[in-house]
């Protein structure tokens, strides 16, 4: 007979989802109302404000998909392109290929400016893309690339898409709230993103924004978009300024308190502290990583703070490593993707997660890990490095 489930308490340091706070956690659980109440409804436009504040922009629909970040991608796509559409497809990673996906799902066709993993978008090969492609409608690219851990000049792409009347749209899945991003002084035409990253928010929510420029193409499609309940043309009466909203679904209440709250946090904290903050225990993950003698694989300049892509030292079970940590720890870091399967760990600093303690735990519990494996690594000099680091 089955029982009511309590999950372990487990340290999230992989790719996502990200250690929830306690706040966002007691928020969850206040009462359920309707997704129509009149105070429902307020919160919608608090969540929409705070939103808009989050990806620095203005733009009038700005709101969270009742679905996890892979709908909030499906939901651009598939409003923004039509059959027979040409769009330049920048990959980097695994979710550049995603894109891809989407783009040939849509009946359109996707011009692939490919890079190598663990290298940001080279905006040369993105310019020689657009200059052979002058029918292309839109550019499309990973900000900040989960499966690699490096982050590209998304203002640099932007202004090229701009510059060649393409619609510029931008995964933000992992950068939003953990690194910059200025939608409406970098001219992004669309963004997605996910609540369980740098948010700190449950899994399940996928916040959107769209310029006034990607509007007007929605409301000009000369086909209906594909999925009804991604329509934006539906949505929009559901998330617009008037008090009276059309039905379009059941709003996922209880996750929408859980997101409103993790918004209020960053709020409180300030957008550029939260950056600040990441970068800083990313710059002390990474010294006491050196110290231990192991490597990224994304040069300095290019690195996300909130994801770091670990090489696996020669001869390691990375799985077992991997098993240990959960086992012994209650620790969870992420596997490599695609070609960087066996080759690296993805230890996440995001969110709630990006802070002393989670460093100092995970640079204790792998170096120690490591060393009854037999790798040749130095704990007690990552731990003094990371100190020290944070002794400045």
């Amino acid at each position: 007979m089955s029982k009511s489930f309590f999950p372990p308490q487990r340290t999230l340091m992989g790719p996502g989802p990200s250690d929830v706070s306690p706040r966002v956690l007691a928020a969850l659980s206040r009462p359920t109302i309707g997704h129509l109440d009149p105070e429902f409804i307020g919160l919608m436009d608090d969540i929409k404000g705070l939103l808009q504040a989050a990806f620095k922009t203005g733009n009038e629909l700005t709101l969270p998909v009742s679905a996890p970040g892979s709908a909030g991608m499906e939901a651009v796509f598939s409003n923004l392109l039509e059959a027979g559409d040409k769009v330049i497809v920048c990959q980097n990673g695994v979710f550049g290929g995603r894109m891809q996906e989407n783009v040939e799902r849509c009946g359109a066709t996707a011009i692939m400016v490919q890079d190598d993993w663990g290298l940001p978008v080279d905006p040369d090969k993105l310019e020689q893309a657009l200059v052979s492609n002058p029918d292309a409608v839109a550019v499309a690219f990973v900000h900040a690339e989960t499966s690699t851990g490096v982050r590209s000049d998304a203002q640099a792409l932007c202004a090229l898409a701009r510059q060649f009347d393409c619609l510029a749209i931008v995964d933000a899945v992992t950068s939003l709230a953990g690194i910059e991003l200025c939608v409406d002084d970098w001219g992004i035409d669309a963004v997605y993103s996910g609540t369980q990253k740098c948010l700190s928010c449950v899994p399940g929510l996928s916040p959107v924004s769209f310029s006034e420029r990607a509007i007007t193409r929605i409301r000009n499609r000369r086909q209906r978009v594909q999925s009804w309940f991604l329509d934006m043309n539906l949505i929009m009466d559901y998330w617009g300024g008037d008090s009276k909203r059309s039905y379009h679904h059941t709003a996922p209440v209880n996750a929408m308190y859980a997101l409103h709250e993790s918004l209020l946090m960053v709020q409180e904290e300030g957008l550029e502290a939260a950056w600040a903050r990441h970068d800083h225990h990313h710059q002390a993950f990474v010294a006491g990583i050196e110290a231990l003698g192991l490597s990224l694989i994304v040069s300095p300049d290019a690195r996300l703070p909130q994801l770091n892509a670990v090489e696996i030292p020669t001869g390691i079970d990375e799985a077992a490593v991997r098993r240990h940590l959960l086992q012994s720890w209650n620790l969870e870091i992420g596997a490599g993707l695609g070609s960087l399967a066996t080759k690296v760990w993805r230890i996440g600093l995001m969110g709630h997660a990006a802070n002393q303690q989670n460093v100092l735990l995970c640079l204790s519990a792998l170096g120690s890990t490591l060393q009854s494996m037999g790798a040749a690594v130095n704990p007690d000099a990552a731990m003094a490095a990371a100190h020290e680091f944070y002794s400045v």
